[in-house]
């Protein structure tokens, strides 16, 4: 391999394959201060503890009609999971908050999702946390894959999977480390499921790979694993809000016994909202099709951005 100087280096990095930029839509890295849209120059330093010790935290929401949803419950868990690392963004809280708009005003499209990434910053390949003398954040504005009708029609399906759930003090952290979550995704691709349940050392529901569980027992509560080995979603604590005057709401340890026992089993997630579970493990939840109160919570949901989004 020949060494190159700076002016080929550029080219080079430019003209490599970058599978995926079809979606960006903008972009920010707070060193650089600008808004991007081409997606090749959307790079992150190599020594970014972010990037090889994914030490940092993220944050994933939805716009609609040009409408942010929830980024205030986004960044108030955002703050969260910088408490439970010691980490500080590189700016202020409402200067970042700022930016997360200015970035989905940039993408120039009326929807799409965020990623808001707070890393421990470049400063060498150590473990240390106090080699990065500067936080780095990015955020970036890209195109959301919206699901059919169909899909919602249908249900979904949901296995049990061989990963088991994240230590407590983790799984309750929206971290970059997201190991096991791959790992759970690949596991669902292989078995060509939609959905990988994970339990906890005791046997417990914790959660999917990136979504919440949730089900109706045979009492007709509304039933919610305990965040002890999960992250308290955002869309899920939304939809609660939502519907706690119309039924019983409880916060429990669930057995994987009591989701085939369950009226209704569902998915919440940011970017689907609710979708109903038909098939755990092969066997059919109930009848085997999305239940009313799956099919409430979306539509509450949608109405609840389309109504209280931030306007950008």
């Amino acid at each position: 391999m020949r060494v190159a100087n700076s002016d080929e280096y550029l080219r080079a990095m430019l003209e490599a394959i970058r599978p995926g930029t079809e979606d960006v839509l903008a972009f920010y890295d707070h060193r650089i201060g600008v808004i991007g849209t081409d997606p090749k120059l959307m790079l992150l330093p190599w020594d970014d503890h972010l990037v090889h010790r994914g030490d940092g935290v993220f944050e994933a929401l939805k716009y609609v009609g040009r409408k942010l949803y929830q980024l205030d419950a986004h960044l108030r868990r955002m703050r969260l999971s910088c408490q439970a690392i010691h980490l500080e963004p590189p700016c202020s809280w409402d200067e970042l908050r700022e930016a997360v708009i200015e970035v989905a005003r940039a993408g120039n499209e009326p929807d799409g999702s965020i990623r808001i990434l707070l890393g421990r910053g470049p400063g060498s390949f150590g473990i240390d946390p106090f080699e990065s003398p500067v936080q780095s954040l990015y955020i970036v504005a890209y195109r959301m894959r919206a699901k059919p009708e169909a899909y919602f029609e249908k249900g979904v399906t949901a296995f049990h999977t061989t990963i088991p759930a994240k230590q407590s003090w983790m799984a309750t952290v929206k971290t970059t480390n997201y190991l096991p979550n791959v790992l759970m995704k690949r596991e669902a691709v292989m078995k060509r499921m939609d959905f990988p349940f994970c339990f906890d050392a005791q046997g417990f529901l914790a959660e999917g790979a990136t979504e919440n569980v949730c089900l109706v027992d045979e009492a007709g509560r509304l039933v919610i694993p305990e965040f002890t080995s999960s992250l308290a979603g955002t869309t899920l604590m939304r939809a609660v809000d939502m519907v706690k005057e119309d039924m019983e709401i409880i916060f429990k340890g669930v057995t994987e016994d009591e989701i085939f026992q369950a009226r209704e089993v569902m998915m919440v997630g940011t970017s689907f909202n609710c979708v109903g579970v038909v098939r755990y493990n092969d066997k059919p939840i109930h009848d085997a099709r999305p239940g009313p109160v799956a099919k409430r919570l979306r539509e509450l949901l949608v109405a609840d951005l389309a109504k209280n989004g931030l306007v950008f």
